[in-house]
């Protein structure tokens, strides 16, 4: 394509909108592309999808619920702010000379944090006022770049800059259209606010309306939000808030600090003369933990989905939670990337759905699928507990090992239905034991249940000896907890443990009636000091101890310590009947996914390492086999920074830069089959020169060498050890 212009311009080529079509690739067949089991893809690509819209709602109304308060208390504070300048008292006139203020406090998980003042611009432009604007510290550098985002923002249009004068003037040299521009001051907002209520209130006058109400029509407030208050420099949020004082009488403006760490920085970063201009009020939030508590309820502890995570997985995701960012939004991307990789991964996924849907994607399996299930760890397993001819018939015929995994499928359903209630009795009764045997948070407890036979583990045997020393009104209001736990499910198992649990409540009523008019029983036993003489020897002293001790060995318990033996056993049936690890259960590989590897190299990945693995092993990124070498060392044609980063290894803690720049001369030579020096002259070409310094430039940008102050000649090398 060409031009018959030679004069200097820029020429826009529109690109047409048959080449776009040909380039995009649907989400479908990017799946599909390179899928194991590619008959049932199509297929997983339905049930990964449906999955992962359910999470994707799931979650974003758990964070409309969990925010709910918060954001209602902030719709509450700029209403009331508003009406306050409306009023004519004077405390209110006082008040009228300081920015209301909201220092929403967050806490630390700040790539949660767009959520939420998403949700709140969204509430304030609908219930309380259309001018909002939110900033953010990455693009208010100066206070002309934050005075520019704040009028463009709220008024819609462009700002004038006055940097780009020169540039805007060529444009209306050349014709140009161009949008209406203002100045970059608050006087143009204050004249903007000024013709939008006059605006208003000329729509307003033909209605008959009440003053107050006209007012409360006719001024909303201006709300300004800073997202990021720790990240913004305090000398231009300082300047910002002197200027925006001289207009309140004409712009009701609004600040909303959202604060990371904690209600101190405020303080820190405005002095006296600053902070005594704004009214502060002080906002706090659920905190992070509180959130993964109850994301980690609604959609890993519940069987309505099908979809799990094993012992290990669940542990990085958790990890990474706790030891980087404390973000719940990365954690349920962790979460998606694990459903991704298990119906991508898995061609038994497809039997990862509810009951109904399981059976009759069963039906449709082919000889493939039914080899793989005969090949899965937990079928084996399954497989030589059973008798010789029943091996022989799930071996061979295809038919009997369909039913017999229908009825798999169904007890794997069943498992699930009854595991995630008596999970939850569980941590109901040893979630305030002293010192947590069990942990404080489920997510401890189910970790747990998922690596091991819980009830073999030296901590549930301490966590039961505790629940028999209980009080009898603390045992009882514990499993009036368990009760209210198991009557929200609806399977057998779990109505007949709600049966037996209401009739170990009853007796306990009974007792309790019972011990009202009972007297006291052994007496002697419980004051045994009257027992003994006023004046006594040491052998009486020793006799008298010797029986009491007898005789407390041979006391039989009282009717409350066996009903609560009773009840903790009750609780250690239930825990050993439908607490065993998934991995017990045949074919738990079609709904778990197991591989904690690949999420943790997602996830949590180790740049030094990648790049080292890089530099060492160029032919693997590069992809070109020319490069390999027999001894695994770095080829002489590979890139230049290959060569140097190889050569800068052979070196101690100091490299002489000429001693480098020689050797880095002589290994590119042998490459092209050339001499290093075919004149003998001493000077260095200076191609290969200039290819040096751009290699340990790259070098020292990657981290690996760095300039040294002791010899003006030689770099310092910083990283030691190989990949």
């Amino acid at each position: 394509m060409a031009t018959s212009s030679f004069s200097r311009g820029c020429f826009v080529f529109k690109p047409s909108a048959k080449k776009k079509k040909k380039t995009t690739v649907d989400l479908e067949s990017y799946f599909t592309d390179g899928c194991e089991g590619a008959e049932s893809s199509k297929t997983r690509f339905k049930l990964c999808l449906d999955l992962w819209n359910k999470i994707k709602t799931k979650t974003e109304d758990l964070q409309d619920e969990l925010n709910r308060n918060i954001l209602d208390s902030l719709l509450e504070f700029t209403r009331k702010c508003s009406s306050t300048r409306r009023h004519g008292d004077w405390a209110s006139q006082m008040r009228a000379s300081e920015i209301p203020t909201a220092a929403l406090v967050l806490g630390v998980n700040v790539p949660d944090h767009d959520i939420t003042f998403q949700s709140l611009s969204e509430l304030l432009r609908g219930s309380v006022t259309p001018h909002v604007a939110s900033l953010q510290a990455k693009e208010c550098g100066a206070l002309k770049h934050l005075m520019k985002r704040v009028l463009e923002r709220l008024m819609d249009a462009v700002v004038d800059d006055e940097e780009e004068e020169e540039e805007e003037e060529e444009v209306q040299h050349s014709g140009a259209p161009l949008h209406k521009s203002v100045h970059c001051s608050l006087r143009a907002l204050c004249d903007w606010y000024s013709s939008k209520t006059k605006k208003s209130s000329c729509s307003s006058s033909g209605k008959k309306r009440s003053s107050s109400a006209v007012d409360e029509q006719q001024l909303p407030p201006v709300v300004i939000i800073f997202k990021d208050l720790e990240a913004f420099n305090p000398k231009v949020l300082q300047n910002f808030i002197l200027i925006c004082s001289r207009y309140l009488d004409h712009l009701p403006l609004m600040f909303i600090f959202g604060v990371a760490t904690s209600p101190s920085t405020v303080q820190r970063m405005l002095p006296h003369s600053v902070s005594s201009l704004l009214c502060i009020e002080l906002f706090q939030s659920l905190s992070c933990t509180q959130h993964l508590t109850t994301v980690i309820d609604k959609l890993i502890l519940t069987h309505s989905f099908p979809f799990k995570l094993n012992g290990k997985v669940m542990q990085v995701l958790v990890s990474i939670f706790l030891y980087h960012d404390f973000s719940v939004r990365n954690f349920i991307k962790g979460l998606q990337l694990a459903l991704l990789e298990h119906f991508h991964s898995q061609p038994l996924s497809s039997l990862c759905c509810r009951k109904k849907e399981a059976q009759i994607q069963l039906q449709q399996l082919g000889a493939a699928d039914l080899d793989r299930i005969r090949q899965l760890p937990s079928f084996s397993r399954f497989l030589k507990e059973q008798e010789q001819q029943e091996q022989d018939n799930l071996q061979t015929d295809d038919t009997y090992l369909k039913e017999a995994c229908q009825k798999l499928l169904k007890g794997l359903h069943k498992y699930h239905k009854n595991y995630y209630p008596v999970l939850r009795c569980l941590h109901t009764l040893t979630s305030s034991l002293p010192r947590y045997p069990l942990g404080k948070q489920i997510r401890e407890l189910h970790l747990i249940c998922l690596e091991k036979n819980v009830w073999e583990s030296e901590e549930y045997q301490s966590a039961m000896k505790l629940l028999k020393m209980l009080a009898k009104d603390e045992l009882i209001s514990l499993l009036q907890k368990c009760a209210e736990v198991l009557q929200r499910v609806k399977s057998k198992e779990m109505k007949n443990a709600l049966v037996q649990l209401e009739e170990l409540l009853d007796k306990f009523e009974q007792l309790n009636a019972a011990a009202e008019s009972a007297p006291s029983v052994e007496e002697k036993l419980t004051c045994p000091v009257k027992n003994l003489q006023k004046k006594t020897d040491l052998f009486h002293l020793q006799k008298t101890l010797l029986e009491m001790n007898e005789s407390r060995r041979a006391k039989r318990m009282n009717p409350f310590e066996v009903l609560r033996n009773e009840a903790v056993e009750f609780v250690d049936g239930l825990v050993k009947d439908h607490l065993s690890p998934p991995e017990s259960k045949p074919l738990y590989e079609v709904c778990y996914y197991s591989s904690s590897a690949t999420v943790r190299r997602h996830l949590n990945a180790t740049p030094r390492t990648s790049i080292q693995a890089a530099l060492s092993s160029p032919h693997c990124y590069i992809q070109n086999d020319s490069l390999t070498s027999e001894d695994g060392s770095v080829s002489n044609a590979a890139p230049d920074i290959c060569i140097a980063h190889k050569l800068h290894l052979e070196c101690g803690r100091l490299i002489n830069l000429y001693d480098w720049l020689e050797a880095y001369s002589t290994v590119v030579s042998a490459a092209e089959g050339n001499d290093p020096d075919p004149h003998g002259s001493g000077k260095m070409d200076e191609v290969k020169h200039a290819r040096f310094i751009r290699a340990v430039s790259e070098l020292e940008f990657l981290g690996f060498i760095k300039a040294t102050k002791k010899k003006t000649d030689h770099v310092a090398r910083i990283t030691w050890g190989g990949c």
